[in-house]
């Protein structure tokens, strides 16, 4: 038989259910809570050091490994634990991996605080380097040279030498890392017991992890002996064909890190310009450029910009075209990496502008991407502009006008007046888009309008003066200064277009002493323009100008233009001239596209994926000019001075600028 439970016996087994879930839930965060490591840093109690030395020299592991953390813990909010330092050091002949990991983080940072006790741990160390274990033996090689100790570097010669020839990979690599780590500390100790060439012979190593850390550490070395000024005994590492093998071959087994660091040193160091040679090189560097990894997309595409110079001009047609898609799916990544990918790419194409001429597409803006983003796809927009995209790329900056970020609808405002000056047959495209835009009557987007018609009117004069109407009646949305000066300059150099320029001048006159010294100016040569075209009477408007000018303003640029149009209209005869100097010829408006110094591309295209062609400057402004001082451990609470240079976008230093007193 089915027995039936009442209604509200199956809501309270329901209530009881949760209840005992969330009696769960908070067990299961308290045993975390007491297990986890984070139980270490509460609050010491008094009398714990005695209690912690206790368990260090005890002999159960686990009581030792959780003491140690709780020094650990202690010394990382400040406080002092140097009084336990001879236990600790104890601890690292044990056995077990995890506390001798621990002991040696408690020895390398204490060391730093009281270098005068590391010493004592050196035994230890050397001990460790002929472990059998080879993690425990590249570990006791770390630590020794993290200590930054001059007695205790002394005692790393002999255990270095013996890692650079041990019979384990992990041990090697982490040797030819140690070997930058004492020149760093000490680079003539290093030069005197031949390690430099013990390294140099770890390029030939049968495993790419520690090619890939002999490579860091040469480059390392080079680049630390021409800052410290004895670069000279450092010999510049020659690539050989049998040696750029050597590392191509390790190329495709070395981790992504390593790759990067192989490909950014050959484009640095290889000087073999054959063409045999190059193309060898660049066939063993495309395949790189279908990497999941964008750093190493770039490094391959570092290395193949700079030794295309070096092929015929049908190998580099061919390798060109296998940039342009990895190039392309280098966009498809977080606005981050975006930004750094667009920077690269601005500076290939000011190169090679037709590599990505088919792909314009791939740099249109989408809707949930950043202020910085777009700016740099519309920079790139641009440079890739033509006559046969032209239409495509302007009716997607139309769409760009409706966007609510006001500086990027400015920008792209501005980008639709570039396409009229940089193709001419798209100027009155361009103009019929400008127009729209106007009778829409958004302020900022007025302003920007007129600007660009400006333009359009001073490269193309005599053509699309019907647009002049549609300018003159926005006046009252004008009030930008760039605006107006533009709206003052096309009613004085196109009057005998315009129905009573004079009431337009007029309005702008009564306010002159309101306006800023630029709109100021133009008024003047506009009024001065109006009444060579309408003597008749506009005589009085030129005087009363004149005269605001050179007897109110106090602004000398504006009297001595002002004194100058007075003396040429006082003498008759150079009233005649008067119409050549201010109606004359206008030099031919050049568009100003965004072009990188002939030296600095070159400089930028050799050091591609580097901060260089991120932020367009020079490499050595970001590198240090100077060597770093030794410390020599006295007056460490003072601080040094650090003067700052400035620098212009090319790295050269700029001149000092006076200051007031």
């Amino acid at each position: 038989d089915l027995v039936f439970l009442p209604h509200n016996w199956c809501g309270s087994i329901k209530m009881a259910a949760l209840q005992l879930s969330a009696q769960m839930q908070k067990i299961k965060a308290e045993i975390n809570k007491r297990t986890s490591d984070s139980r270490f840093f509460s609050t010491t109690k008094r009398g714990e050091l005695h209690e912690l030395r206790e368990e260090l020299n005890g002999n159960d592991v686990t009581k030792q490994k959780n003491a140690i953390k709780k020094v650990i813990a202690n010394m990382t909010l400040g406080r002092d634990v140097s009084m336990v330092y001879a236990d600790v050091v104890k601890l690292s002949r044990t056995s077990s991996l995890e506390l001798k990991k621990l002991v040696y983080l408690y020895i390398m940072n204490n060391s730093r605080l009281q270098p005068d006790k590391a010493i004592l741990a050196v035994n230890t160390f050397v001990t460790d380097c002929q472990h059998e274990n080879p993690v425990v033996r590249a570990l006791a090689i770390r630590t020794m040279l993290c200590i930054r100790v001059e007695e205790v570097l002394d005692y790393t010669l002999d255990p270095m030498k013996k890692a650079i020839n041990d019979s384990d990979a992990y041990v090697r690599k982490t040797a030819a890392l140690g070997v930058l780590k004492l020149y760093a500390a000490k680079p003539k100790l290093v030069e005197e017991y031949g390690l430099l060439d013990c390294l140099k012979g770890l390029l030939h190593d049968s495993s790419p992890m520690v090619v890939s850390n002999s490579v860091l550490a040469i480059n390392e070395i080079q680049l630390l002996a021409q800052v410290n000024g004895n670069g000279s005994s450092v010999p510049m590492l020659e690539l050989s064909n049998n040696l750029i093998n050597k590392l191509l071959n390790a190329l495709p087994e070395c981790s992504e890190w390593g790759q990067i660091v192989i490909l950014d040193f050959v484009a640095t160091h290889y000087n073999s310009f054959g063409p045999k040679d190059v193309e060898m090189l660049l066939d063993r560097v495309v395949p790189r450029l279908s990497h999941l990894n964008h750093s190493i997309v770039l490094s391959s595409i570092r290395v193949l910009i700079k030794y295309l110079e070096f092929v015929t001009d049908d190998q580099k047609v061919s390798y060109l075209k296998k940039l342009g898609p990895p190039i392309v799916t280098l966009l498809n990544s977080y606005p981050e990496l975006q930004y750094i990918v667009l920077r690269n790419i601005m500076v290939i194409i000011q190169k090679y502008p037709s590599l990505l001429a088919k792909d314009v597409k791939a740099f249109f803006c989408k809707y949930n991407d950043p202020q910085y983003v777009k700016i740099e796809k519309l920079t790139i927009l641009l440079k890739l502009l033509n006559e046969k995209n032209c239409q495509m790329i302007l009716l997607e900056l139309k769409e760009y006008c409706s966007e609510i970020d006001v500086e990027f609808v400015q920008k792209s405002v501005k980008a639709i007046g570039f396409c009229a000056l940089k193709i001419p047959s798209a100027a009155e495209l361009c103009i019929d888009v400008l127009v729209d835009l106007i009778k829409a009557r958004h302020q900022y987007l007025v302003n920007d309008c007129i600007i660009a018609m400006k333009d359009i009117l001073r490269k193309y004069p005599g053509r699309f003066e019907g647009v002049i109407a549609v300018v003159c009646e926005n006046l009252d949305a004008i009030d930008s200064v760039e605006a107006k000066q533009s709206l003052i300059w096309i009613i004085g150099e196109y009057a005998e277009k315009i129905d009573c320029p004079v009431d337009l001048l007029q309005l702008f006159i009564d306010n002159f002493e309101d306006e800023p010294t630029p709109v100021q100016l133009q008024i003047l040569v506009a009024t001065v323009k109006v009444f060579l075209k309408f003597p008749e009477g506009n005589d009085g408007l030129l005087q009363r100008m004149l005269r605001l000018c050179a007897e109110e303003s106090e602004n000398p640029d504006l009297r001595d233009r002002a004194y100058f149009y007075w003396r040429l209209l006082s003498n008759d005869g150079m009233i005649d001239k008067l119409g050549d100097i201010v109606l004359g010829k206008k030099p031919g408006l050049v568009s100003n596209e965004y072009n990188l110094p002939r030296a600095l591309l070159e400089e930028l295209l050799c050091n591609l994926n580097t901060l260089a062609s991120t932020y367009h400057r020079m490499p050595h402004s970001f590198t240090i000019t100077k060597p770093i001082p030794q410390d020599d451990g006295e007056d460490e609470d003072e601080e040094e001075e650090v003067e700052i240079v400035p620098i212009d976008s090319e790295g050269n230093e700029l001149p000092p600028t006076p200051t007031s007193s």
